[in-house]
């Protein structure tokens, strides 16, 4: 069971109070949501929405709450006075700034409409993220990149380089100090050494309806099975290919008078909005993983 409780407050005092986002799993208890409020509470904030789910097949309590303080408040004393909350309830438990900004890379190889939805999503204002930089394994994107005054990184990959540059790959997020990397059409197998360092955040789009349809040329699969819906796939990148938790999908109707290159583009459009929309659940701190699964606390 999931429901949202909505808190309206003054435009005024909604611009200048501290905003956070309290995002939590527990084994599921009595007084969790009293606690969590009580705790707010205690702090003279305001509770402006919250969202709370039990997962009835493994007993986990799940729960979003974004609210905000009287008056400034360093995050670190706020994290540190849920403590005692959380110890309470043995809560996998995360507390943020709403307002902070992410880090993002992006990788991209021969197909660019993903990033450029992103470039422009990022330039309007609509996605909160710098992205600090693309990587790429082709030149095609570098025009697009470099007209955006965004450091492009091209980096090659065969058999014989694939270790040395994924090396380089990993200084690059080091040193751009990267929060999140979102794969962005890239089609080369990261190693299990980068997945691992990057666990839960890292992105990918998939252009499937998974778990269907999975590795090469997935449309031209759907084609030759003559589908009827095709779709895309948002998920968290894993060692295991394509089978990563999912946090966002969608489809479209496609004829059967349509050409592979149509159901292609039909298929891009997809892409590009799942993957926005998976990003955007992901920025706002409304994705909780549960095992393989994901828990999200849409705001649609």
């Amino acid at each position: 069971m999931m429901f949202s409780v909505l808190v309206l407050r003054g435009w005024r005092e909604v611009n200048t109070c501290p905003d956070y986002v309290l995002l939590l799993s527990c084994p599921d208890a009595r007084g969790i949501a009293h606690a969590v409020t009580g705790f707010v509470l205690s702090l003279d904030g305001t509770v402006v929405d919250s969202m709370q789910y039990t997962d009835s097949s493994t007993g986990v309590f799940c729960m979003r709450v974004h609210f905000q303080l009287a008056s400034a408040a360093q995050i670190g004393t706020v994290q540190e006075a849920f403590r005692s909350v959380a110890e309470r309830f043995a809560m996998n438990w995360r507390l943020v700034d709403r307002e902070g900004r992410r880090r993002v890379l992006v990788m991209v190889s021969a197909h660019d409409h993903c990033l450029h939805d992103l470039l422009y999503r990022q330039q309007k204002g609509s996605l909160p993220i710098d992205i600090v930089g693309v990587v790429s394994n082709h030149r095609v994107a570098k025009k697009l990149v470099d007209d955006h005054n965004i450091s492009f990184d091209y980096l090659p990959i065969t058999a014989e380089n694939k270790t040395a540059q994924e090396k380089t790959l990993m200084r690059i997020l080091e040193r751009k100090r990267v929060d999140l990397v979102v794969l962005a059409r890239y089609m080369q197998v990261l190693s299990d050494e980068v997945c691992a360092a990057y666990s839960g955040r890292m992105i990918n789009i998939h252009q499937s309806f998974l778990p269907g349809f999975k590795g090469a040329k997935p449309y031209q699969q759907a084609y030759d099975r003559g589908v009827k819906l095709i779709g895309a796939t948002a998920h968290y990148v894993t060692p295991d290919l394509d089978e990563g938790p999912i946090i966002e999908q969608d489809v479209a109707r496609v004829s059967h008078g349509l050409t592979v290159p149509q159901v292609a583009e039909v298929g891009r459009e997809i892409e590009t909005r799942v993957l926005a929309r998976a990003l955007q659940y992901e920025l706002e701190h409304r994705v909780l993983l549960l095992g393989n699964r994901t828990v999200v606390f849409s705001r649609y």
